[in-house]
């Protein structure tokens, strides 16, 4: 993820207490890997910063690999905006240890996968929506499951990525699923009606303890030990949000 301001991505956000009580999110149907990934040749995620691909999508990375599909991820950016004018976290530490730490959390998760990085900037993604667009219309091909942001999440690197997924979707024979990130830090998880057609696919008990592992690889952003750091950008009260033993995807 990366550092993004108001009016949507403010404050503490929703707390994990209250989204395991919320009515709505409680109340989607299930879907299982085994049936997303059924007749589909290839993954193929797109991620907007380092560690969103893991946070969002690392139970279903990890049945794609057991099921043997080849998995490709096209890293939109490098996420080296996290910490803007910080002297210890510049920019170009960032573009070496955020892609690393991203092969680290695909060991954990046992996962092996093609990476793309496409050098997009980190927070000027929606200037960039024709150079996106073409590389996708490049890259996918028939029989794609293909998975990215939801084009409402609220930042705007993944809005810009959604929308792009969104555009080049209609090619024949490709499955285009959403997954949120940050929809869990603004959305209301105290209504009644879900905010968007969604479903739930289970985590069996060792995905979901690689896919903890997998997160904890992303130092970078979870920490902030030495005096006058950045606050991180991964503090508990968020990474809590991804402690659930499912992942929630939008057709």
């Amino acid at each position: 993820m990366a550092a993004v301001a108001p009016p949507r991505i403010h404050g503490a956000g929703e707390r994990e207490s209250d989204w395991r009580a919320s009515p709505w999110l409680a109340a989607l149907g299930e879907q299982p890997a085994t049936q997303l990934l059924q007749g589909r040749h290839r993954l193929v995620l797109l991620s907007p910063h380092p560690d969103d691909e893991t946070l969002a999508c690392g139970g279903l990375l990890r049945a794609a690999s057991q099921a043997g599909l080849d998995i490709v991820l096209l890293a939109v950016t490098d996420g080296e905006a996290c910490y803007p004018g910080d002297a210890t976290w510049t920019p170009e530490r960032l573009r070496e240890v955020r892609p690393r730490e991203v092969a680290q959390a695909f060991d954990a998760l046992g996962v092996r996968a093609h990476v793309q990085r496409l050098g997009l900037p980190d927070g000027g993604v929606g200037a960039h929506g024709d150079t996106l667009e073409a590389t996708l219309r490049t890259l996918l091909r028939p029989g794609d499951l293909v998975l990215a942001p939801w084009e409402q999440d609220g930042h705007p690197d993944h809005d810009a990525v959604g929308r792009a997924a969104l555009a080049v979707a209609a090619q024949p024979g490709l499955r285009l699923l959403r997954y949120p990130v940050w929809a869990w830090h603004w959305l209301s998880p105290h209504t009644d009606r879900p905010p968007f057609d969604a479903f739930r696919m289970p985590l069996t008990p060792d995905t979901f303890a690689r896919k903890q592992r997998a997160i904890a690889c992303f130092a970078s952003q979870l920490h902030s030990d030495a005096p006058h750091a950045p606050a991180p950008i991964l503090p508990p009260h968020v990474v809590q949000r991804f402690h659930r033993p499912f992942e929630v995807y939008l057709p």
